[in-house]
């Protein structure tokens, strides 16, 4: 499985714990649009951080750059050109 493919089955898991079934695209919002909240956050956070290496103590956080899984492929691609 791709990184992105990866990302998109984490959160469509996180949707479905929330009872959230509606499909969704890579531009979709997750949580400024309110259909993840901030502990769903954190749990994306932690996958980024312990599967594709971004250090958010470094990088900085900013909800908008994991809002969507464009966002998160737009961080990672920036993360990973800056090593």
């Amino acid at each position: 499985m791709d990184d992105m493919a990866e990302i998109r089955e984490f959160l469509r898991k996180l949707l479905a714990l929330r009872g959230d079934r509606q499909p969704f695209s890579d531009t979709s919002s997750f949580f400024l649009s309110g259909r993840l909240g901030s502990v769903d956050a954190v749990e994306l956070v932690v996958l980024l951080e312990e599967r594709f290496g971004i250090d958010f103590a470094e990088v900085g956080f900013d909800q908008s750059n994991i809002d969507s899984i464009e966002a998160i492929r737009s961080l990672l691609q920036s993360v990973r050109a800056a090593e």
